[in-house]
Formats: C-alpha cells, sequence, structure tokens
C-alpha cells in the first residue's frame, strides 16, 4: 500500500447525508473504479467507540439545527400569525384579564402634566391602588371646544371620545371642563352644546359602561363666573345620561400653591398626591 493510500486510510473521510462533515473512521476504504475522490466501499471491521460517538455528535448537531430554524421560523414568522406581536395576551382567568378597564376622558389635569413621572398622576394611583387597566388618552389644553376640531356632533378617530370609544371600557371617567373657561363667554352656547353631545355620544356608545363625571378641576383660587357656569352644564348633562357625579373637585388644590408645579398653572406630584387622595374617598362614596 502507498504512503499516500495508507493516509487515506488513516484519515478518510465518511459523507454522512447533506452535511458531510469529516469523521475519523477506523474501517477500510477503497477507491471506487475510475479516477475521482475515495469513498466508502465498506468496513472490514465494526467502527470503533470513537467513530461511533462522532457520529452520535453528527446526529444531535443535525437535529439541534433544524429545531433552531424552527425556532426562527416561529419567532419572526408573519405577524397575522400571532395575535400581539408586541406583548402576549394576557391568560383566560388572569387578573390582566378580568381586570376592569377604565378609561378617561380628560385634559392636562387627567394627563399628569407637572407630574415628575406619570406613574403619580391622580389616575394612574387610582388604578393601580384599584387593579384597574387604564386608559388615558387625555391632552394638554383640551376642551369640550378649545383645541377641538372638528367640533360634536362629529367624531373622527382621533378625537378623545372615539378613543375612549374604541377602548371598550367598563368605566368610563369624565373630567373635562377646565380649559373651556379660557372661551368663555363667547363660546359659551357651543360648550354647552359640545358637552351635552359628548355624553350623549359615550352614553349611546358604551350603554353597559358606567359614566363618571368629575366636576371640572381648577386651578387658582380667584373663580371666575364661568367655573360655575361649566360646573352647572356637566352637572346636567351627567345627570341627564345617569352618571354618577363627583362634586368639589374645582376646589381640592385651592389655597395651596406649595402643590403646583414651576408653571403655575398644573399640579406638582404633591398636588397629584392629594387629588389621588381626594379621588380616592370620592369613588369609596360610589362603591368603587
Amino acid at each position: 500500500m502507498t504512503a499516500k493510500r495508507e493516509r487515506e486510510r488513516e484519515h478518510g473521510t465518511a459523507y454522512a447525508g447533506a452535511f458531510a462533515l469529516a469523521v475519523p473512521f477506523d474501517g477500510e476504504f477503497a477507491p471506487s473504479p475510475g479516477s475521482g475522490p475515495i469513498r466508502w466501499a465498506g468496513a472490514r471491521r465494526i467502527p470503533s467507540v470513537r467513530t461511533r460517538t462522532a457520529l452520535a455528535i453528527i446526529v444531535v448537531a443535525a437535529l439541534a439545527v433544524s429545531a433552531l430554524v424552527f425556532a426562527l421560523g416561529s419567532a419572526f414568522g408573519p405577524r397575522a400569525n400571532r395575535p400581539n406581536a408586541n406583548e402576549p395576551a394576557p391568560a383566560p382567568g388572569s387578573a390582566a384579564a378580568t381586570a376592569p378597564v377604565v378609561a378617561f376622558y380628560g385634559d392636562s389635569y387627567t394627563l399628569g402634566t407637572g407630574a415628575s413621572d406619570p406613574a403619580n398622576r391622580w389616575s394612574t394611583v387610582i388604578c393601580a391602588e384599584r387593579g384597574w387597566t387604564e386608559v388615558n388618552p387625555s391632552t394638554n389644553g383640551l376642551g369640550f371646544v378649545n383645541h377641538r376640531d372638528p367640533l360634536p356632533p362629529a367624531y373622527p378617530p382621533s378625537d378623545e371620545v372615539s378613543e375612549v370609544i374604541a377602548a371598550q371600557p367598563d368605566i368610563v371617567v369624565i373630567t373635562m371642563g377646565l380649559n373651556d373657561n379660557f372661551s368663555m363667554p363667547g363660546r359659551a352656547d357651543a360648550i354647552q352644546a359640545a358637552i351635552t353631545a359628548d355624553f350623549d355620544r359615550l352614553r349611546t356608545q358604551l350603554p353597559d359602561a358606567r359614566l363618571i363625571a368629575v366636576e371640572p378641576f381648577w386651578y387658582t383660587d380667584e373663580r371666575p363666573d364661568s367655573v360655575e357656569q361649566i360646573i352647572g352644564w356637566v352637572h346636567a348633562a351627567a345627570d341627564r345620561v345617569g352618571a354618577d357625579w363627583i362634586p368639589g373637585a374645582s376646589r381640592w388644590i385651592e389655597h395651596h400653591p406649595e402643590w403646583m408645579a414651576d408653571d403655575g398653572l398644573h399640579p406638582n406630584d404633591e398636588g397629584y398626591a392629594q387629588m389621588s387622595s381626594r379621588m380616592d374617598a370620592a369613588l369609596r362614596d360610589l362603591g368603587l
């Protein structure tokens, strides 16, 4: 046997399926007829333990590669095959799946402007304490007419009332009205009409939801006449559709400048904590 043949015998290559992985083999190899690469013609003795171990490693590796390909395909497959690609849906019967959904229709005082973190705003504190799922599309500067276009009875998808309805909440908390004071008395008729339209829309589209109207917030110790006018319109609209009413909220932070943020317009963390405490007591009075 030539030196070349001896080397081939000692370092023969076995082809394992499509992987063509080089595996040492202790059997006898012979060239196939004609020219070309050496092919396995048959072993003259049983493969050694070392050879069987190497083949076992190949099989395990092949299975591992197949599993990895399947896993990647599942993880990065079409989004249509996954109900929610961003986060898993709550398990049926879990706390997240059964928690009441509470939507807030409000302005910057419900958005939490002035707080150091959204977690400190009164709506989030209230929901966290009760295990409620919060939906809060509240908007800075928004009123029943202020910074709102178009006005009711038009309700495009981007309107806050439409966003609240889209959430299909169990409870709706309405805290609007503060910013409309800055359009009084010039837009009084439009404000009153929008208040009535909004409450009607919420009751019609969410017939099974519990509506809770909060007396519109106010932010200074001085109270223009418009504050009481708007409070009266909101209260009347709430009574008309059978909504619960939380009184006194326009005075929750008066006479306490230390509860205001540096802008002088919005509560700070302490102010929101005070509002949370008062809202908690009011909701408990309503059985919530």
